[in-house]
């Protein structure tokens, strides 16, 4: 019986033969790499050394490493001059010398190396596309699946980032505590125990003009007085927070001394030395006015930490007010009636030094009324004109009777004598009375002058007190008279500090610095570190 003769295994390889990997040659130009993986796939018998690191190889492929650590190994076998003949054999052989190529130390001297020698070594070359099918497989072999590997991965991440937001939580959960939460802490208990407590006067008033219920109706007559009022308005609102209405409500009620009370908390409290200045700071704190443009009403509000002394600063700063308003209007008002004074006593002095030349030539000509004794004049003229012509007629009658009457006709004739005499006369005083400078024509025409003189002075002196009228309607039409809306009131119960409000807005400045001052960091450290 014959047996058949035993013959070794032999593996056929599909790997290239290994070659050196520092010294690396070029191939032929007419032998290609797909040509050399013929030859080696036809005929290569690999020896038992080989197919151990086979095995090897294939142990580390079912390892399921990352392109990362196989991109390492490379590195790390390149550093030791290791003839890897791919990244498995790479991590075989560091293995089999002892080196872990996954060891971080290991990977730190990859960093730290000789310059000569990071000269000589190139970098790893990528995986051609026709060795795609000889890449390491995803498979494992100690029974975990790479889901359960990539599951158990994204568990651990997740569980780090958990860790990281715990920590960045508390991290601002502190600091949210000491910068914001612990300052508002002290801000609300100082409103609710130790800030003084301070009482608020209000009051309400409003400038009124007299000549609201004048005959200018209509929005016409409405605008200039409102705008007027509004200006006005507004001059009163900054005379009371000014430094003038401070230093006399502090001369006549001591306003300084009142907020320099030893019982009142530091914050508010005026040193003993305060100044002016620090002094009228506080007063526009507690001193504070509104006013509303629409309906024209001022809003007055006093702080202090007295009731009565609160009500006593507010009356004393609406009587301030009030002498202002009336003073305001006053030097206009006095300068339209002292001109309107004047005109009429300009023209009272007119008409007087007319009336007064013409008395004086009424004595002159000791003659009240010329024109009557020119007309009287001419009046006897006529009527002895009259009685002569009858006279003649008369005469005329009696000579044309055939033995008239001598005596008759004597009497008749005498009669025609002694009118012609005296129409003669009245003739030459008429003459007398209308010629010459010193006739009576020419003082009837001076008196006439200077009554038409005088009658111009009235008609001035007429108009000159129509215009003082007027002046001093337009004047009371002008005054301006504060009219108290709400009167002050004695406080019972303290208004001021507002604990909880205070507290709130003292919660949200703190907040908002905090978030301002994070964010600035925030972009200073992003800036710097991109």
């Amino acid at each position: 019986m014959t047996t058949k003769p035993k013959a070794r295994k032999f593996r056929i390889s599909r790997e290239p033969l290994a070659k050196p990997v520092a010294a690396p040659q070029p191939p032929a130009p007419e032998e290609t790499p797909e040509t050399e993986e013929r030859q080696t796939m036809a005929g290569a018998v690999s020896s038992r050394a080989e197919v151990d690191s086979e095995n090897d190889i294939d142990a580390i492929r079912k390892e399921g490493l990352t392109g990362r650590q196989l991109r390492l190994a490379r590195r790390l076998a390149q550093k030791h001059d290791i003839p890897a003949t791919s990244d498995f054999d790479a991590v075989r052989q560091l293995r089999k010398r002892g080196i872990d190529p996954f060891q971080r130390s290991a990977s730190l001297d990859l960093v730290v190396s000789d310059p000569e020698e990071t000269k000589l070594t190139k970098l790893p070359q990528t995986v051609p596309e026709r060795r795609q099918e000889t890449l390491p497989s995803t498979e494992v072999s100690d029974g975990e699946s790479p889901a359960e590997r990539r599951a158990r991965e994204i568990g651990r991440i997740q569980a780090e980032i958990s860790k990281r937001r715990r920590k960045k939580t508390g991290l601002l959960a502190l600091r949210l505590l000491f910068f914001v939460f612990l300052p508002t802490a002290i801000c609300g208990w100082f409103f609710y125990f130790e800030a003084t407590p301070q009482y608020a006067t209000t009051s309400d008033f409003i400038i009124q003009t007299s000549d609201q219920s004048s005959g200018a109706g209509g929005l016409g007559g409405l605008l200039p007085s409102q705008m007027n009022t509004n200006q006005e308005a507004v001059a009163i609102q900054r005379y009371l927070q000014s430094r003038e209405a401070m230093l006399r409500l502090n001369e006549e009620l001591g306003f300084k001394a009142h907020f320099q009370q030893d019982w009142i908390d530091p914050i508010l409290r005026l040193d003993e030395d305060a100044t002016n200045e620090e002094a009228y700071k506080l007063y526009k704190r507690k001193v504070l006015i509104g006013y509303d443009p629409t309906e024209g009403v001022m809003g007055l509000e006093v702080i202090a930490v007295n009731p009565e002394a609160s009500k006593a600063f507010s009356d004393a700063l609406i009587r301030y007010a009030e002498e202002r308003v009336d003073s305001q209007t006053l030097r206009k008002r006095e300068d339209q009636l002292s001109e309107s004074r004047k005109s009429l006593a300009e023209a009272e002095r007119l008409r007087r030094e007319a009336q007064e030349a013409l008395v004086a030539l009424q004595q002159e000509a000791a003659i009240v009324d010329p024109e009557g004794v020119i007309g009287a004049l001419r009046q006897q003229i006529t009527q002895r004109q009259i009685e002569l012509q009858e006279k003649q007629l008369q005469l005329q009658a009696l000579l044309d009777n055939a033995r008239p009457n001598q005596s008759r006709v004597d009497g008749v004739e005498g009669d025609i004598r002694r009118l012609q005499a005296a129409i003669a006369e009245l003739e030459t005083r008429m003459n007398e009375a209308t010629q010459g400078e010193d006739s009576l024509a020419a003082i009837s025409a001076k008196i006439s002058l200077a009554q038409a003189d005088v009658a111009t002075r009235d008609l001035l002196l007429q108009s000159a007190l129509q215009n003082l009228e007027s002046a001093q309607i337009e004047a009371s039409r002008q005054t301006r008279y504060l009219s108290r809306g709400v009167e002050p009131v004695v406080p019972d119960q303290a208004t001021y500090p507002k604990a909880f409000e205070n507290t709130v807005v003292s919660f949200l400045i703190f907040a908002g610095i905090y978030l301002m001052i994070s964010l600035t960091a925030s972009i200073l450290r992003e800036q710097v570190t991109s």
